[in-house]
């Protein structure tokens, strides 16, 4: 029986996001009200707090269950087999990817990131560094294996990595010349080539 309920349950809880979704990235975080939202989803306010204590929570789950994806999708790379290049490489391309592929969550996260409570902000922050500790660990592992350069702190490294990639959603277009997985592969060598040590003269 609790199966039963988890599947009936569940496409409420996707509607209510995707109608977020829609209506954050339409008319911005701020200008939309829990009925807008609700009366889209043709659920009830009852309804959507029984999934989501609030607008604030359900901005914070847009992105959360992007990051919780790249986040399972990075240790997968990281505990990988191969060299850690290789899969520094891996993981640096598929956040660029996953991000364009879920670039509409990830543009009206940070668009209205700075409009969350502040417990909130903290969470998701913590959150964020959480991934990006993991993704340091395996430029900390090259570096102590001397196949990065280490004269370059290993955060310095993430924090110049994310920046760019926290920056897509203000240039990256669908319908331009890159798809998300050539995008990723091209920030991912430019990447491991400032990683590369300087070779003695």
């Amino acid at each position: 029986m609790g199966e039963t309920m988890t599947q009936d349950q569940e496409p409420v809880r996707q509607r209510l996001l995707g109608e977020a979704t829609r209506l954050f990235a339409e008319r911005g975080f701020e200008s939309t009200s829990v009925q807008e939202i609700v009366s889209a989803a043709g659920v009830t306010k009852g309804a959507m707090y029984h999934y989501f204590d609030s607008k604030d929570d359900l901005l914070h789950e847009i992105y959360g269950r992007v990051l919780r994806m790249q986040m399972d999708r990075l240790n997968r790379f990281a505990d990988g087999p191969g060299p850690v290049a290789e899969r520094l490489h891996a993981a640096a391309a598929d956040v660029v990817r996953t991000t364009v592929e879920n670039l509409d969550d990830s543009k009206i996260f940070f668009r209205s990131m700075h409009l969350l409570a502040p417990d909130t902000r903290k969470s998701v922050r913590a959150e964020r560094r959480i991934y990006h500790e993991r993704f340091r660990d395996l430029v900390t592992e090259g570096q102590r294996e001397g196949i990065f350069r280490d004269d370059v702190p290993a955060d310095i490294v993430v924090d110049f990595f994310f920046g760019s990639v926290h920056h897509l959603g203000t240039w990256y277009s669908p319908e331009g010349p890159l798809s998300g997985a050539e995008l990723g592969a091209h920030f991912a060598d430019l990447l491991l080539t400032s990683l590369r040590p300087e070779k003695p003269e």
